[in-house]
């Protein structure tokens, strides 16, 4: 007692007030102290917490496979196989891993730095894809050196295989890796650098419901960011949902038939079914090989196909614009016969020719009078350059239009050309005034001039014809089988029925039935035997870049039509020379599958050409 009294007289504050501040301020302190603690303890406890595990916590993404395809008849199409990418996790690789890492890849550092470039734009502690399609064996050495190259962790993704003879590579597409400038797009949040996503055909339309959804797996990683094991036992994993089936009109072996027949040539054929508008063949060439596309694209290859002048990336089947030429005249009779302008009696006087001034506008031969059904039959350009002069430019306008020309299809494929036809505000920008040229409308009545059609809309024109005014969406996947409910849905595409009297296309039928089955028609070399009653029509569209092109148009049978077609190659002069026989032999194989259909050598009438005539819009 004599010792803590004798220590409590030594302190000396001075004054009672004095101690009494002193006493205040350490009891403020150790509220403050007590005050931080309870903050950071019980306030922000759980996102140091989350913090904490963020660096012992790592999510890996869980790849999903792309979708599959099939035929019309349930034939696999497209696939997948598993594909290994080495990911990097920024704040987890060490520099000094890079030697071992690129002598691994066989690699230089120069390609290194490219590859590891983009994971600046993401967040450290997010795996990243850096190398793409890595062999097997590479893989396995980078697991046996693991420890020595930490932040460095292999996921399995998907590559696409083909199982079909025919390339079909404007209709499946492929996929390539997303580029810097979509990264910064709103609409492809979804992806990561290094993520793949569909460019061209199918593989783009559909890109949504191809690639599924991303899974998370979250692992444990020790001190150097190496998995030790799955964290809470897989129960906060997101498991990756893969991408949605598609099922496709197209017929797996017509498909191979077609693009064999246009070995050689440059050009289109396109393939309906007229009850529906379901495309059963289309081929374009010259083409390209899917299988090159799959995994790591080879840039020499793509850029040999890029810098190709033959163009074989370009989809001719919807992205070409050419005169319909003569094919256009069953669109222009109906359009007369439902305004009146003519009946299927009314005779119209062929010479040979028609003279407008000094120009004179020729005919295939002087057909003397002659009607609808005769004309069509004998392709009579005097009947219809009569025809297009009466119809007039708001006519020939609203019939094109019915029939889809002038605007997109809206086929289930991208970069579709809407072509061009004959409008008043075109006169009135190239004429200065709203009345054509008598000369223009006649020319517009035989397909020639102003208009250009794509082959995908002349086949959707012939199937209309064929089952006597309904137009159908023109489209390549019928169903998809989702994933998801593991149920298999119908896709719904748009159909109208043309303001147009049934008895007209009666009309239209029997003149294009004469043209392959009568004397004189102008494609009696496309029959097809056994009964099979083929309605037709030859087309020649002018170039004047050279050759004229060859078209042919048909369905068949004339009864109950299962099939419409329109043929177009390129820089081969008539109709019925080079695309009436190919549409032929395409008939025999639809209607005979199972029969040897006998395919020509190229026609020594083909001149090949660098590139095609294109109408840019």
């Amino acid at each position: 007692m004599a010792t803590l009294r004798s220590l409590d007289d030594n302190i000396n504050f001075g004054s009672k007030q004095r101690y009494n501040i002193l006493k205040t301020i350490i009891f403020l302190v150790v509220i403050v102290f007590l005050s931080r603690l309870a903050y950071l303890q019980i306030i922000k406890g759980s996102d140091y917490l989350r913090v904490s595990e963020m660096q012992a916590i790592k999510p890996i993404i869980v790849e999903p496979f792309r979708g599959n395809m099939f035929d019309r008849n349930g034939n696999l199409l497209v696939h997948n196989e598993p594909s290994f990418t080495v990911t990097i996790t920024r704040n987890d690789f060490r520099p000094e891993s890079i030697p071992l890492l690129t002598s691994i890849l066989e690699i230089d550092s120069a390609a290194f730095a490219k590859a590891f470039k983009p994971l600046y734009m993401v967040s450290k502690f997010v795996p990243m894809k850096v190398f793409k399609d890595v062999s097997f064996a590479k893989i396995a050495i980078i697991e046996e050196y693991n420890e020595m190259l930490p932040g460095v962790d292999i996921t399995v993704e998907s590559k696409r295989l083909y199982e079909s003879k025919a390339k079909m590579a404007h209709i499946l597409g492929y996929s390539r890796e997303i580029s810097k400038e979509q990264m910064k797009m709103k609409r492809y949040n979804y992806y990561r650098p290094g993520d793949v996503l569909g460019k061209t055909g199918l593989e783009r339309s559909y890109e949504d419901l191809l690639r599924g959804n991303k899974g998370i797996e979250y692992v444990a990683v020790n001190m150097i960011g190496q998995k030790v094991a799955s964290f809470e036992k897989g129960k906060s994993d997101i498991s990756a949902s893969h991408g949605f089936d598609l099922f496709l009109t197209l017929d797996k072996d017509l498909q191979e038939y077609v693009e064999k027949i246009l070995r050689n040539k440059i050009g289109s054929v396109v393939a309906i079914d007229p009850n529906n508008g379901e495309i059963i063949a289309m081929a374009s060439k010259p083409d390209y090989n899917l299988r090159d596309f799959t995994g790591k694209i080879s840039a020499k290859i793509f850029n040999k196909l890029n810098n190709d002048p033959a163009k074989p990336f370009y989809h001719r089947s919807i992205m070409s614009a050419y005169p319909p030429g003569s094919t256009w005249k069953m669109l222009v009779a109906l359009a007369a016969l439902q305004e009146g302008v003519i009946d299927e009696k009314t005779y119209i006087k062929c010479g040979g020719f028609l003279d407008f001034g000094w120009t004179r506008m020729k005919c295939h031969g002087a057909h003397g009078n002659i009607r609808v059904r005769k004309a069509i039959q004998t392709s009579c350009n005097v009947f219809f350059y009569n025809l297009g002069m009466d119809l007039g430019v708001d006519k020939l306008e609203k019939y094109s239009r019915m029939f889809g020309f002038g605007g997109r299809s809206n086929v289930d494929l991208p970069s579709e050309n809407p072509g061009t036809i004959p409008t008043r505000d075109w006169a009135k920008r190239n004429f200065g005034k709203s009345n054509v040229p008598l000369g223009h409308l006649a020319n517009w009545g035989i397909g020639q001039g102003t208009i250009t059609t794509t082959p995908l809309q002349m086949a959707s024109y012939c199937a209309t014809l064929a089952n006597k005014g309904t137009y159908y969406q023109p489209h390549i996947v019928s169903d998809i089988h989702n994933n998801v409910t593991d149920k298999i849905e119908p896709i719904q595409f748009a159909s109208y029925k043309l303001p147009i009297d049934k008895k007209y296309f009666d009309v239209i039928h029997n003149g294009m039935y004469d043209v392959v089955n009568r004397a004189g028609g102008t494609a009696t070399n496309v029959r097809v035997r056994s009964g099979i009653k083929v309605c037709g029509k030859t087309g020649t569209a002018q170039n004047p870049h050279g050759r004229d092109h060859s078209w042919f148009i048909c369905f068949a049978p004339k009864d109950d039509p299962q099939i419409a077609l329109a043929v177009i190659i390129e820089n081969a002069g008539f109709g019925n020379v080079v695309a009436g026989p190919i549409a032929r032999n395409v008939l025999t194989k639809f209607f005979f599958p199972n029969e040897p259909v006998y395919i020509s050598p190229p026609a020594s009438t083909v001149t090949p050409v660098t590139s095609p005539e294109v109408i840019s819009f």
